[in-house]
């Protein structure tokens, strides 16, 4: 298993959640796909529930603030200062959405959108550093930006974060990785053949030992599938979304 201890270096993808109008269900949903066991954090913290591998943190997920907003994974970037990083955000053309705040006895947040729209979040560990487990089944593996004006995010996320970013070979000429002192993060591109009128978002990827079974739990626990599994040059894929729509990719080996 690949764990994590510690804080995240700042701008690295340190943490995921998700927000639904009915928590037990997303979590009988994600226990049956990813396996993930849940610590409830109690009434203090609204009941936001602690998504576990083997007893170490991999997600979050939680109620909706207000009625009618839709459920989507957040992406957390780390930070050591999250209120001189919002600084940056509206400095550069992003907005604030929420924060920034404290979570007492976890940490300081802020929910923002980059100059392409897509949400994101900014994490400043308190006490709770964020992902304990990643690029293992059930772990977060990867991460896309996916942005109706790639170009101009970019410029953003380099202005805020320091990001560099390289081509891929075999993926859209639109698309490129993003990176922290040459070691990479995640991906950034346009919406890859996305309907029209969807706007920016980014994207997590899930481990999954069996994508295939990962994704037929899905299907059976009130989920959809978005992409069919598929072998790609990256690994196995499918694309998919909860009970309540909140799309999310599966990852594993390419089977043969």
């Amino acid at each position: 298993m690949a764990t994590h201890e510690g804080q995240w270096k700042a701008g690295t993808p340190c943490w995921v959640d998700l927000n639904v109008p009915d928590v037990p269900t997303a979590t009988a949903f994600y226990s049956a796909v990813l396996g993930w066991s849940f610590v409830d954090t109690g009434a203090e913290f609204g009941n936001y529930q602690i998504a576990q591998v083997d007893g170490r943190a991999a997600a979050g997920i939680g109620p909706i603030m207000q009625e009618g907003q839709p459920s989507f994974w957040t992406l957390y970037l780390a930070s050591d200062d999250a209120d001189a990083t919002a600084k940056l955000v509206t400095d550069n053309g992003g907005s604030l959405i929420a924060g920034p705040m404290d979570i007492p006895g976890s940490g300081r947040m802020v929910i923002a959108t980059d100059t392409a729209g897509a949400v994101f979040g900014v994490w400043q560990t308190l006490g709770m550093n964020g992902a304990e487990v990643v690029n293992e089944p059930g772990g977060l593996v990867w991460e896309d930006a996916r942005l109706t004006d790639p170009e101009t995010a970019r410029a953003f996320y380099a202005a805020v974060f320091g990001y560099t970013y390289d081509a891929v070979d075999g993926a859209p000429e639109d698309y490129t990785t993003f990176a922290l002192d040459g070691e990479i993060k995640g991906g950034m591109g346009g919406l890859m053949g996305a309907p029209d009128g969807t706007p920016s978002h980014w994207i997590a990827y899930f481990g999954a030992a069996d994508v295939d079974a990962a994704v037929a739990q899905v299907q059976a626990n009130g989920g959809s599938v978005m992409m069919a599994p598929q072998n790609t040059p990256f690994g196995r894929m499918g694309i998919v979304a909860d009970p309540f729509g909140a799309p999310f990719c599966l990852h594993g080996e390419v089977t043969g």
